[in-house]
């Protein structure tokens, strides 16, 4: 999935160029890239789809030059997940109906690749001989409020875990509640199914979207696609896939993981992942001068000769001919200092 905006990491993101597009991490690869990357010997490169905006069409054959244009799925407006999940399972099914999906938001960050792949691997096995639906629950080790909680059952074992309840992002008291419970887990957003299985879902929980991607079976794979796509999709519910499926379904489970995962959704969570200083500073750009400074996160371009003196925990970037300093506590500000510039 690499449809969204980017909103949260405004300037260096933007409409046009949103954060899955980026090296926010200064590696040298986009996020599409790591996300792509990371799937390697378990997705043939050949079984990869990307759902993401027409405008973003050039941006994903730029950075995966090596793709074909059957596995660019283009949404003409934003319709969240449950319209972009279906669109790809059901375009998947009608050239294998015996398909196992594994579905990946293309913008978070796992640091641990290898154990990520062995639970793909172990998560694949299970939903091939079983008829449910996967989503991947990351171990909490902190009483964080800024992701939903997968809730589930007491006193099971194995591997695998029927969920009893999805959970919206807590307050402080909750999240320290479901920490120290221990059978809550942060909600990744990584789904793994058959595609029988999850449009069988979809006909039983959203039978108007199935309905929609039902119809276009004759038109995936041809050059009516584009077409059938531009006029139906805008039809669709706005509806994610936890509201729409998940928290409906009776045949949902859960795999605990822990693989280096983030969302980074905030600039705080960006900071908290890369590598920093001493003094907690995270700097990418290579003339940054930096004096009586600590748990900055600075992100300028190579070359910027920019001085920085008695700052802490705050911002600072430069992208897109913005120049923004601003505190990390007010970060949920950014969206207005967008609207306004």
């Amino acid at each position: 999935m690499a449809g969204g905006i980017g909103s949260r990491f405004w300037p260096m993101s933007t409409p046009d160029t949103p954060k899955q597009f980026l090296d926010i991490l200064g590696t040298g690869q986009t996020m599409i890239q790591q996300t792509i990357g990371r799937l390697d010997g378990i997705v043939p490169f050949e079984n990869v789809y990307i759902v993401t905006g027409k405008r973003y069409r050039d941006l994903v054959k730029e950075q995966l030059p090596d793709i074909r244009e059957e596995q660019i799925l283009m949404e003409p407006c934003m319709r969240n997940t449950a319209p972009c999940i279906a669109y790809a399972c059901y375009k998947i099914q009608q050239k294998n109906p015996a398909a196992n999906i594994v579905v990946a938001p293309s913008d978070h960050l796992i640091t641990d690749e290898a154990t990520f792949r062995s639970v793909i691997a172990e998560g694949l096995d299970f939903v091939a001989s079983n008829e449910v639906l996967l989503t991947l629950g990351i171990k909490p080790h902190r009483p964080e409020t800024g992701y939903g909680y997968i809730q589930s059952g007491i006193g099971q074992g194995g591997p695998f875990l029927k969920v009893e309840a999805f959970k919206e992002k807590p307050d402080r008291q909750t999240a320290e509640q479901y920490l120290a419970e221990g059978h809550y887990f942060w909600n990744a957003g990584i789904f793994l199914w058959s595609a029988q299985s999850i449009i069988k879902a979809f006909e039983q929980y959203l039978p108007e979207v199935a309905a929609i991607f039902e119809q276009g079976k004759k038109k995936y794979y041809s050059d009516e696609e584009q077409a059938f796509i531009d006029e139906y999709f805008p039809q669709c519910e706005n509806i994610s896939i936890d509201y729409g499926i998940m928290e409906h379904a009776d045949n949902i489970y859960t795999k605990p993981a822990s693989f280096g995962w983030s969302d980074l959704g905030t600039w705080g969570s960006l900071w908290e992942k890369r590598s920093r200083d001493e003094q907690g500073n995270s700097v990418v750009g290579d003339a940054v001068k930096i004096y009586d400074c600590s748990n900055n996160i600075i992100t300028v371009p190579d070359g910027r000769k920019v001085v920085l003196q008695g700052l802490n925990d705050y911002i600072v970037t430069e992208a897109n001919d913005v120049f923004m300093v601003c505190k990390k506590e007010d970060e949920q500000s950014i969206k207005v200092f967008q609207k306004d510039s």
